[in-house]
């Protein structure tokens, strides 16, 4: 009885201790961060925390979204929710080399939250996170600075468009939804 007691238990903490190491399939990667040779392990990063993924570019109407979305990540950090920015130059509009994107980003910007380094996000050669994202979505960035909210199991629950300013009333929601 104490050996059939002691197999289940052990059996039952394996088992928790395998569920806490899974992670969701849109976060197993390595990233290299813009303009470093630092590489980020995404699951141990962001494991459990709610996500605003952006596709992002330095030369787009829209770069200064970069403003709302750090104040977007300042208000909620300490909450588990982080934004993460993907540059690409998909839409022409990120031309030049890493160190330009990395001074608008950090220097123009002040942005804190985590860039990584430059990668295509939508067709065949896309960043492994963006091709989840558009598996799980059914939608392919349209534009630079398309926005999707992540849960902290890893599911895109949300996208918005590139004209959604990211401190709007309808993305503040949803991220505090998720938090």
């Amino acid at each position: 009885m104490k050996t059939t007691w002691l197999v289940m238990t052990l059996i039952s903490v394996v088992s928790f201790a395998a569920l806490g190491r899974q992670c969701p399939e849109i976060l197993q990667s390595t990233q290299r961060l813009l303009n470093t040779d630092q590489s980020v392990d995404l699951c141990q990063e962001f494991k459990g925390k709610t996500l605003l993924v952006v596709n992002t570019a330095s030369q787009c109407g829209f770069t200064s979204q970069y403003t709302q979305l750090e104040q977007l990540h300042q208000a909620y950090q300490q909450q588990g929710f982080s934004v993460v920015g993907f540059p690409s130059n998909d839409f022409k509009q990120d031309r030049g080399s890493e160190a330009q994107s990395a001074k608008v980003c950090y220097l123009d910007y002040g942005v804190t939250f985590p860039m990584m380094a430059r990668s295509q996000i939508k067709g065949s050669q896309a960043n492994p996170v963006f091709a989840q994202i558009s598996q799980q979505a059914g939608v392919e960035p349209r534009w630079n600075f398309y926005k999707y909210l992540i849960n902290r199991e890893g599911q895109v629950v949300a996208t918005f468009p590139s004209s959604t300013s990211p401190m709007s009333t309808t993305l503040t929601q949803a991220i505090e939804k998720h938090l």
